[in-house]
């Protein structure tokens, strides 16, 4: 098991992030225990896995949500009869919500319980709970305010996945990185997750996805708020459990949220938000390629049968195309570089602490 960390003399860093710098302090004797890590758990149809989930989760792990998402295997009742550990907590939804529906409810519950960090396990026993420790550290450390799982880090980590899943996965990775803007991530439907309990009380109040298309809306709405995301390396597993999700279903309607996404990403990004080169390229890159290929269109449209281009007519056509190309590679480009870098849970937990005394004051007036 790995050895638990970050815990200095002093008391939690996660204490102590709304400090300014405290992101960066790292004493030699951390620990994990006492972090305020919490793991959820979504259940539906998972009877047969989830009791041995709840064994694995390592014992500095401060409290487990496992959420009844309407399962017609009864998986609350089910876990509240026979888990022995007393850190779980059972939530029930009168409805389905689905998996994004189900971890909202679970960071909400995690969140009230005074959690600081909030892990996404699936309870079909998929995820190696030994990589827990990898995948809150950079969050506990000030580093990153959301991570992830990424099994495409070696050739070895995909052993065990089917070749269409490897193939499905890169295509659907791109896709999210243009989308959410996160060029740095990849294997974006990776549901073993955390997230810093700040960030998601931000993310709760967002209209994200509710169903099989929760992880990926959830880079862009991160996006939206400027934070850091980290990928953290890891194998695949796969054995006896059932996956619910049917490819051939969900190609045409994730294609349609992608490119909704990118662009309200974009126009907030660059046109609402901010206004920078990578906004003058997008105009002028746009321009020009109408330009050059409205021009092309309409001389093919219009020229008489058999007639040949004039060396002028494609250079009419062909030059504002090349710039307009150029203009928008600069700008993805800029795109590229500007992923988000510095973390903001800090600033989130200094203002909400802030706040706390600016009420406290005014109650002792």
């Amino acid at each position: 098991m790995t050895d638990p960390i970050l815990r200095d003399r002093r008391g939690p860093i996660a204490d102590r992030r709304g400090m300014p710098g405290a992101e960066a302090v790292l004493a030699s004797d951390a620990r994990l225990e006492g972090s305020g890590v919490w793991v959820i758990i979504p259940c539906y149809r998972v009877r047969s896995h989830v009791l041995r989930v709840i064994r694995k989760i390592p014992a500095w792990v401060e409290g487990v949500v496992c959420i009844d998402d309407a399962c017609p295997e009864a998986s609350g009742d089910f876990i509240e009869a026979e888990a022995r550990d007393p850190r779980v907590v059972v939530v029930r939804l009168s409805q389905n919500l689905g998996v994004g529906g189900a971890t909202m409810a679970g960071y909400a519950e995690a969140g009230r319980r005074g959690a600081r960090v909030m892990v996404k396990v699936d309870g079909d026993d998929q995820m190696d709970l030994g990589h827990l420790a990898q995948l809150v550290a950079p969050i506990l450390l000030g580093e990153a305010d959301y991570t992830k799982g990424n099994r495409f880090t070696s050739i070895s980590h995909l052993r065990h996945m089917p070749g269409v899943r490897v193939f499905g996965n890169a295509a659907l990775s791109f896709a999210a990185k243009v989308s959410s803007g996160y060029w740095n991530i990849f294997d974006p439907t990776n549901g073993y997750t955390a997230i810093e309990a700040s960030v998601a009380e931000r993310l709760m109040e967002k209209r994200v996805s509710r169903r099989f298309f929760f992880e990926t809306d959830l880079l862009y709405h991160l996006s939206t708020l400027r934070a850091v995301v980290r990928d953290v390396p890891m194998p695949a597993r796969y054995g006896e459990e059932v996956s619910n999700l049917r490819i051939g279903a969900i190609v045409g309607p994730f294609a349609l949220k992608h490119a909704r996404n990118f662009f309200q990403r974009i126009l907030g990004q660059y046109f609402v938000r901010d206004f920078n080169v990578a906004t003058v390229e997008l105009i002028f890159g746009l321009l020009f390629l109408g330009f050059g290929v409205s021009y092309a269109a309409h001389w093919l449209w219009v020229r008489a049968e058999g007639q040949p281009a004039s060396p002028g007519v494609v250079m009419a056509a062909a030059l504002p195309v090349m710039i307009g190309v150029q203009f928008l590679l600069q700008a993805v480009n800029f795109d590229v570089l500007n992923v988000p870098a510095r973390p903001i849970h800090p600033y989130l937990r200094a203002i909400a602490r802030m706040e706390a005394e600016a009420e406290e004051d005014a109650q002792c007036r």
